[in-house]
């Protein structure tokens, strides 16, 4: 287990913080108050150690099959009109990643990028079905050597303020290959081909990088 890259200003900023409140609590109101609070920056700086961690795990790489891009809970699987660039209806199957679930983002098949887009829009509840297109958000769209196109949509929650992608058009990428990442609580959207097969159901929990979502044809 390691530190993702994007965490590191955030984990500096907050070790400042909390050590610069517990040297004035020290001062203005003695040893006793301390030893609290330093107890609760303790578990404070734990916490946000733990939200930037970037676990190592093997990649499931497998010809057809979409891998999840994100950690999570399953919250939507239903049938769409993507409007933004593939025109048609799709299968969107939405991650929701709690403020506990590893953050990163992660390609769920094969290709090139086609298509690359950043929103500015709203900090809505992630889980929200209104979030997918009004909340910050970036879109990317990945076409396999069939042809096959597939929509991922990295959503900002409520808590999420910065959306990271690393995705460029043009740029061929691999499955299971690091997206991006969002900080804090968040959401992904996949839209998928209706002929798609759909392997998860709603609630379940998934894995990035190693629970297929679903099949291509």
């Amino acid at each position: 287990m390691t530190i993702h890259k994007e965490g590191f200003g955030t984990i500096f900023i907050a070790l400042a913080v909390l050590l610069a409140l517990n040297a004035g609590v020290y001062f203005l109101a003695g040893v006793d108050v301390t030893q609290y609070t330093t107890l609760a920056s303790f578990i404070v700086f734990a916490l946000v150690l733990n939200f930037f961690r970037n676990p190592k795990r093997d990649a499931i790489i497998q010809d057809g099959a979409i891998v999840a891009p994100a950690d999570g809970k399953i919250v939507t699987i239903e049938e769409v009109e993507e409007d933004e660039y593939l025109k048609t209806k799709c299968l969107q199957v939405s991650i929701f990643m709690s403020v506990f679930n590893v953050h990163i983002n992660w390609f769920p098949i094969k290709g090139i990028v086609k298509y690359f887009r950043h929103h500015n829009g709203r900090f809505m509840a992630a889980y929200l079905p209104k979030s997918s297109t009004e909340n910050e958000r970036t879109t990317v769209v990945i076409e396999d050597r069939k042809g096959t196109q597939v929509l991922l949509r990295q959503v900002a929650g409520a808590m999420a303020r910065r959306i990271v992608c690393y995705a460029e058009e043009e740029k061929n990428i691999e499955q299971g290959q690091e997206m991006g990442f969002i900080k804090f609580g968040s959401r992904v959207d996949l839209y998928l081909p209706l002929d798609s097969r759909i392997d998860v159901k709603i609630d379940q929990k998934v894995v990035g990088r190693q629970t297929i979502i679903g099949w291509l044809k």
